[in-house]
């Protein structure tokens, strides 16, 4: 995506996605999945851990980077040229989550089609053509009819073969609709029937994208680097924030649903959280530590799905320990972190801290020798 000037110079923004991308690497790539401390563990149904606001918080800064990608280019050039860039980014998106989810055994026949990446083309596309071709007022009006349509639907719409509306983990609507339209052989594997980045949930999820959007405007709309900025934007996340704990109260806050007490609520922190980055780095200049995690920003993309490439061709078993037969990434885990701490808990942590420093070091060269793989 082409950035317009002041994107070039808002360093915050890109150090909030450098962060975001590091803790994605984090809690995907823990030593041993049996031993994970809580903050990096999804919440079980309802609730928020630390883990559950990484997704959100990365759909935040799409539609955060939207606005500052077309806020000029949108009256000064053609709508067509603009679209066909969108599409194509959102496309390719959506492909390489795919290809993800076929590697390394390409079985079409159960392969999963929903995922993060094809979240994220969707949330873009659809967050792009709508500040493309609607006004302020419309895409504000957008995010609470998604969010009060999608909670009457979840909550009163009764579900077909299982009766009056409800929230539990098989027999909501989102669920039924997934097991309707993706089916069983196409879902997450470690739900089967049902899928986190489901059909329905997808809705709200381009609520995230389109609270980015709000927070853009307050970017563009502001005088450049003004505390006064990030004080706006304060106001505005713990607004959300307190309404998304209210909201709570009616439909509880669930990543696996999106529901739209948790769009609010980590929308909310997402804003806080940047709003403190910005102030930080872009008002004071203070940019000495946070600058290290640039390199995951200029690469977000490549890193994310590389990780997930090598963590998956690290799980291919093929080595032969005693009588048991183990991946690469199990073998060097046993070598190097369990056969010398004996907490289990602290030797996967570290296992997950080593991946993002190995990753470090790889996006680092990459920015040395100014290599940058955009999508």
């Amino acid at each position: 995506m082409e950035y317009n000037n002041l994107t070039r110079r808002l360093l915050s923004l890109d150090v909030f996605r450098g962060i975001t991308v590091a803790a994605m690497i984090l809690v995907n790539n823990p030593g041993d999945w049996a031993y994970i401390y809580a903050p990096l563990k999804h919440a079980a149904w309802n609730g928020c851990t630390p883990t559950d606001l990484i997704f959100p918080f990365f759909l935040f800064i799409v539609g955060v980077s939207i606005v500052l990608a077309f806020y000029t280019a949108k009256s000064s050039i053609s709508h067509s040229i603009l679209l066909v860039k969108i599409l194509k980014r959102g496309a390719i998106l959506i492909a390489l989550g795919l290809l993800l989810n076929l590697f390394p055994y390409f079985d079409f026949g159960h392969v999963r089609i929903p995922g993060v990446l094809q979240r994220v083309g969707i949330v873009y596309i659809v967050c792009a053509v709508l500040f493309l071709k609607t006004s302020r007022h419309t895409q504000f009006f957008l995010f609470w009819l998604i969010l009060i349509a999608y909670y009457l639907l979840m909550v009163y719409m009764p579900v077909p073969s299982y009766g009056a509306a409800n929230l539990d983990i098989e027999t909501n609507l989102a669920a039924w609709i997934d097991r309707l339209i993706i089916t069983q052989n196409h879902t997450w594997k470690q739900t089967v029937t049902w899928d986190p980045e489901g059909v329905l949930s997808t809705l709200p999820a381009i609520a995230s994208g389109i609270f980015g959007i709000v927070i853009g405007y307050i970017l563009k709309e502001t005088p450049k680097y003004n505390g006064i900025t990030a004080l706006r934007m304060i106001y505005h996340g713990t607004t959300a924030v307190v309404l998304g704990l209210c909201f709570g109260f009616f439909f509880p806050i669930n990543k696996s649903l999106w529901t739209s007490s948790y769009v609010l609520v980590t929308g909310g922190l997402a804003t806080i959280l940047f709003s403190i980055i910005y102030y930080y780095v872009d008002v004071k200049n203070h940019k000495n530590y946070l600058n290290l995690f640039l390199v995951y920003s200029k690469n977000a993309i490549t890193v994310f799905f590389g990780s997930a490439i090598v963590a998956k061709l690290f799980t291919i078993k093929w080595i032969n320990v005693g009588s048991n037969i183990i991946g690469i990434k199990e073998w060097l885990y046993q070598m190097l972190f369990v056969s010398f701490i004996k907490n289990p808990y602290l030797s996967s942590l570290l296992g997950a801290i080593s991946f993002v420093i190995i990753w470090y070091g790889v996006l680092w060269l990459l920015d040395k020798k100014n290599i940058k793989i955009s999508v």
